[in-house]
């Protein structure tokens, strides 16, 4: 899964696995979410959106179950 930087004020990463249909969302403040059962089409929608923030706001925040994921070990 390959993790892709957007260009965006609210978002910093994404990533998403066809196979399981999990979106994988990093926010600016660091905060990492999985979301499950997303469509590949809202993907590549939230890819193509010219405000990702909107975007989420609109077609994924409340719409998906989601987990908040622990944040990464700093070495």
């Amino acid at each position: 899964m390959l993790m892709t930087t957007v260009e965006s004020s609210v978002l910093s990463t994404l990533a998403y696995d066809h196979l399981t249909q999990c979106l994988w969302l990093e926010f600016r403040n660091g905060t990492l979410y999985l979301y499950f059962g997303v469509s590949p089409a809202i993907h590549h929608e939230l890819l193509d959106a010219p405000s990702k923030g909107a975007y989420f706001n609109r077609r994924i925040r409340g719409r998906f179950p989601y987990q908040k994921q622990p944040p990464a070990k700093q070495s």
